[in-house]
């Protein structure tokens, strides 16, 4: 079912119940940051070298499961307690071993007072080509030390292939169908954790920078309005400014001062825009004369909007300036669906738009669109797939599936086609993907 499937039924069920860089070669690749020397199409192999201390075990699985996890480097499997002449101060250890076994690099990792000492080897030079100190907070294997640690991970994928990784972010999500709950879980599936006591959320979406959740919630009168999660304070407040009836899937405009979200009354939905964390007017960006015009999604610049609309008197997704001008149709009738194209979302680097589409069996498939010639890519084809969310490096997508009988959420690399379970429990969906959350 859609966004606006589960917000219908959800309505009708409560009313009837420090280093210099390397060689310069930016222009293709920031890989060479730190000199290493690899087809940029290709997945380099690096080795997690054994981290000493007490919680070193944890910090190593940590960092091989990110780097396995973002897809764009190939995790050496061997023990470094295995090879006596490992890279240590004032020895360099045997560098052609570790080519042997498919190394480009090796990470060294050493606890220090304040965190970790990172040392990152180019084998093929037989050199430390980067190092840094990088702090760890919390209690060892606590949530907020498990993200600086995958925070760690995110800047050695820079310094290796040139793309920042992606562990250091977290997944908002609903689970249960009526008096459903907004959760938050980490990238890797760890620490699912509730946000606010209220019943209902629907349709989650992540503030530029992390720090709110904007959703709807199912009132026992039967209508949705619009809260905003803070999540530093676990406090939630509701919008002022949108009106009574239906009011759903906000979404915050890049530069946070504007959320954008569908509001329906008696007959059809449109969009409207209204101001984010002050008081202010809301302004009606579609006109659908009582059609459906719902899930937002704004272009990373904020100028464009993607939509689903149903003007054509079935789902079909949209794109139009972020004032609701110049709509064009983007999706078109492709044999062997339904004609039903819905829930866009629009990737970071702007290239890509992902959304679901029914088939003939009627399930539902995601694909990606290009904004630059408009071909199609489907992405999915087992069980029922929907409600794509983009992951901040523009490359992996969080979705719900029923791919293993129950729906769950499940990440996909949308180059390769990998795909991983995230969550467990069953009863589990509209997914969105958060920025960064530490750098």
């Amino acid at each position: 079912m859609t966004r606006l499937s589960w917000v219908a039924l959800s309505v009708a069920a409560i009313m009837l119940a420090p280093c210099e860089r390397g060689v310069a070669q930016d222009s293709l690749s920031q890989a060479v940051r730190i000199g290493l020397r690899y087809d940029p199409g290709s997945k380099p192999g690096v080795l997690v070298l054994r981290v000493p201390g007490a919680n070193g075990d944890s910090i190593r699985a940590i960092l091989q499961r990110d780097f396995d996890y973002g897809d764009r480097i190939n995790v050496v499997a061997a023990d470094e307690a295995g090879f006596p002449d490992a890279p240590t101060a004032g020895r360099n250890g045997n560098y052609p071993v570790y080519a042997r076994l498919g190394a480009l690099a090796l990470v060294q990792a050493t606890p220090t007072a304040a965190g970790l000492h990172v040392a990152v080897h180019d084998v093929a030079q037989a050199k430390v080509a980067r190092v840094k100190d990088f702090p760890l907070s919390g209690a060892p294997n606590s949530r907020e030390w498990r993200m600086a640690v995958h925070a760690i991970s995110d800047e050695l994928e820079l310094w290796i292939t040139g793309v920042r990784g992606i562990a250091a972010t977290r997944i908002a999500y609903v689970q249960g169908k009526q008096g459903s709950r907004l959760y938050v879980v980490d990238s890797d599936g760890a620490f699912p954790t509730p946000v606010g006591d209220h019943a209902g959320a629907l349709s989650p979406s992540w503030h530029p920078r992390g720090t709110h959740i904007a959703y709807s919630l199912v009132s026992s009168r039967g209508c949705c309005q619009i809260f905003i999660a803070d999540l530093a304070t676990g406090s939630a407040r509701q919008i002022a400014a949108v009106g009574n009836g239906l009011n759903t899937t906000p979404v915050f405009a890049p530069d946070a001062a504007v959320i954008v979200y569908t509001h329906g009354e008696e007959s059809g939905t449109d969009l409207f825009a209204t101001t984010a964390f002050e008081r202010g007017p809301a302004r009606r960006i579609t006109v659908g004369r009582g059609t459906d015009n719902t899930t937002p999604a704004f272009s990373p610049d904020g100028r464009r909007l993607a939509f689903t609309s149903g003007r054509l008197g079935h789902p079909e997704i949209y794109i139009s300036d972020a004032d609701g001008t110049n709509a064009e149709l983007l999706t078109s009738y492709s044999f062997g669906d339904q004609n039903y194209r819905a829930n866009p979302d629009w990737s970071p680097d702007g290239r890509l738009i992902a959304f679901q589409a029914q088939q003939t069996d009627g399930r539902f498939q995601l694909n990606t669109i290009s904004l630059r010639d408009r071909s199609v890519k489907q992405l999915t084809s087992e069980g029922s797939n929907e409600d794509a969310s983009w992951a901040p490096d523009s490359r992996h997508l969080i979705f719900s599936s029923t791919r293993t009988g129950t729906k769950q959420l499940f990440v996909i690399d949308s180059e390769s086609g990998r795909w991983r379970q995230l969550t467990r429990n069953g009863g589990v969906r509209l997914p969105a993907w958060s920025p960064p959350l530490a750098r």
